[in-house]
């Protein structure tokens, strides 16, 4: 049958599962958002308050879910303003798709109006990108676009579409195709890394398993439990590869890195084999890379051969989807026995816990709190800053895709976009966004949103009326030259979520934090939490950037200098 570009999309959106879609409308695009009109009964259309919103949404809802997000903008504006969601996207391996529309063919390259080059723009930070000026091309792309975003190592992809291919008078045939299932990246996978592998961790006295976003991304949860139970190591997880791993875990030491836990660091300082899942070694796990893990041999696995060698010098990988590595190394491993080194590493958690102020309001107590009443359970989205290292630290997480935060690109204002995305992926699931004053202040017109749709988020938000990250940097390393970090206006968070509809409390004493949440997870509405909490407060343990990560420090040892 004959269809136009328009409807062609809208088709194609619906071969591959699509069931919402956010975006904001424009000129440009807007045959297409007639035609999703038509079928607002089959995709549901977000509307954002900014482009920026939707594309962090479409991220939110593809980490909830594991499914491709979808997000829409017009050209020129509308498209660029998609662009540090695509970056978060593609720094994070996130599958999204993004359908932009471009002025038509004959306008193209003669600067006319809302007219921008997305895809050039977007090539350093995409997977792949089209543009598409021949609607008989429209429907391969749309499918090539979806399969590339998701085959692999995800990723973002983009497909810009002039408005002539869009139009009502463009026609070509257009025969539904149901998508093709997607194989398991494994023709890398040799015998030869196995066997090689699985000698490394048979000789290994003290072998350490760090876990990142790729153990997620494979949904390789009972393969990994197998697999560290096989090896008898402690483990410890990157920002990403939270919940890959449970939590709780007796063998688990927290995250490794600048704001990592001691027992990690020194951990991984101290062992004589780190086998790495999924992690691209990025400089905030590894510090001084020449120091890193320094007495260990290295084993890598991952899905992107690119990642080989990239940061660290691995002695021994192996290539290919992370749930199909491990399912041929789990039946090649005996089982280890390392009793010593795990009580050691237990002595090293016992010794150096994490540990905070109690006798004032702090980021850590709520996020605990929050823990105890949502048993655990909620997915947390985050901002990028203190409140993230905190939400990474003090809230257990047992299972993937329960933690949300932008961690290549640290993109602040992430959060309230992704938490809308996410729950409206895991609509039966409690999906709280942990952000500080800063972040809220960059996209809180989100809470718009939510209000618009009565999607009930919970945003609470870490107001210590500076910019806290920045703060404790320079507080520790720039002489307390407090360089346009002081947030001191008068906004109030409590009015701003009221105006955009949204129910609203403040807290400023530890006692009041039980209360407020409890009647915040029980109401079906959005919510907007203002916590005051001290400037001052910090991010413990540190390890300075450029040092290496044993050299990590606490408020204690600082206080012993």
């Amino acid at each position: 049958m004959k269809l136009s570009g328009s409807q062609i999309v809208i088709e194609c959106l619906k071969e591959q599962g699509v069931d919402t879609v956010f975006g904001y409308p424009g000129g440009a695009i807007l045959h297409i958002y007639d035609e999703l009109y038509k079928h607002s009964n089959e995709i549901r259309h977000i509307l954002t308050s900014h482009e920026q919103g939707a594309a962090h949404a479409a991220d939110g809802y593809a980490r909830a879910t594991g499914k491709v997000g979808v997000c829409m903008a017009t050209s020129g504006p509308g498209a660029t303003n998609l662009v540090t969601g695509i970056a978060t996207a593609y720094m994070d391996s996130v599958p999204i798709v993004a359908i932009t529309a471009n002025v038509a063919r004959n306008y193209l390259g003669r600067d006319s109006f809302q007219e921008v080059d997305i895809a050039g723009i977007t090539m350093p930070i995409t997977k792949h990108n089209f543009i598409v000026k021949d609607v008989t091309k429209l429907a391969d792309t749309l499918r090539r676009a979806f399969r590339i975003a998701k085959s692999g190592r995800p990723g973002p992809v983009l497909v810009d579409i002039t408005k002539d291919v869009t139009a009502p008078t463009s026609l070509t045939e257009y025969e539904r195709e149901e998508p093709l299932p997607i194989p398991r990246s494994t023709e890398f996978i040799t015998e030869e890394d196995l066997q090689s592998a699985a000698e490394m961790i048979s000789k290994s006295k003290k072998p350490f398993v760090f876990i990142g976003g790729g153990a997620v991304i494979s949904g390789a949860y009972e393969e990994v439990k197998e697999f560290v139970n096989k090896v008898d190591a402690p483990v410890a997880d990157s920002l990403m590869g939270k919940g890959a791993f449970d939590g709780t875990d007796i063998r688990y030491t927290g995250m490794v890195g600048m704001h990592g836990t001691k027992a990690s660091n020194l951990g991984i300082t101290e062992c004589d084999l780190l086998i790495t899942i999924g992690a691209r070694f990025s400089d905030r796990v590894t510090g001084n890379a020449e120091k890193f893990a320094r007495k260990a041999k290295v084993l890598q696995i991952d899905i992107d051969p690119a990642e080989i060698n990239k940061n660290i010098r691995a002695h021994q990988s192996i290539i290919g989807d992370i749930k199909e590595v491990l399912i041929r190394l789990n039946r090649m491993l005996k089982q280890q026995d390392h009793k010593e080194w795990i009580k050691h590493i237990i002595e090293l958690k016992d010794r150096f816990p994490l540990n905070y102020r109690k006798d004032i309001l702090t980021g850590p107590y709520i996020l605990e709190k929050l823990y105890e009443l949502t048993d655990g359970k909620a997915i947390i989205t985050t901002d990028v800053g203190q409140h993230q290292m905190w939400a990474s630290q003090y809230y257990k997480y047992t299972s993937p895709r329960t933690f949300i935060t932008s961690g290549g690109l640290g993109t602040m204002g992430y959060g309230l976009g992704a938490s809308i995305g996410a729950k409206i992926g895991m609509p039966d699931t409690t999906v709280v966004n942990i952000a500080g004053d800063g972040c809220f202040r960059m996209n809180m017109n989100e809470i718009a949103t939510a209000s618009r749709y009565n999607i009930p988020i919970i945003e609470i938000v870490f107001n210590n009326h500076v910019l806290g990250m920045v703060r404790q940097w320079q507080t520790l390393f720039y002489g307390k030259r407090y360089s346009n970090t002081t947030l001191s206006d008068k906004v109030d968070f409590v009015k701003v979520a009221q105006a955009l509809g949204a129910k609203a409390y403040r807290i400023t004493k530890p006692d009041e934090v039980e209360g407020v949440l409890r009647e915040a997870l029980s109401l079906n509405e959005p919510v907007v939490i203002d916590c005051i909490i001290d400037s001052d407060d910090k991010v413990w343990p540190m390890v300075p950037q450029g040092a290496a990560i044993d050299e990590v420090f606490s408020e204690e040892d600082l206080k012993d200098k």
